[in-house]
């Protein structure tokens, strides 16, 4: 499943996490377990949602919805 996350994400450029547990078919906590994996090799990083983002100043937004993740494809090798 390691190698279906880095997929998505490398085609997406960034998603939150819930769309990465919908497209896993799995729970956010293991996504999280996985996302860590691929944080600790300098591969992924999380972003802050900027308030400007919504009109409602990241109060209205799930926390899973509102954690996102980008794919920097740089780091250690593996």
């Amino acid at each position: 499943m390691l190698i279906q996350l880095k997929a998505y994400l490398e085609a997406r450029g960034r998603a939150s996490l819930t769309e990465m547990a919908l497209r896993l078919g799995s729970d956010e906590e293991a996504v999280r377990g996985m996302l860590a994996h691929w944080i600790a090799k300098g591969r992924v990083a999380r972003l802050s949602c900027p308030p400007a983002a919504c009109a409602k100043s990241c109060c209205g937004c799930p926390s899973a919805a509102a954690e996102i993740y980008e794919w920097r494809g740089t780091g250690a090798a593996g």
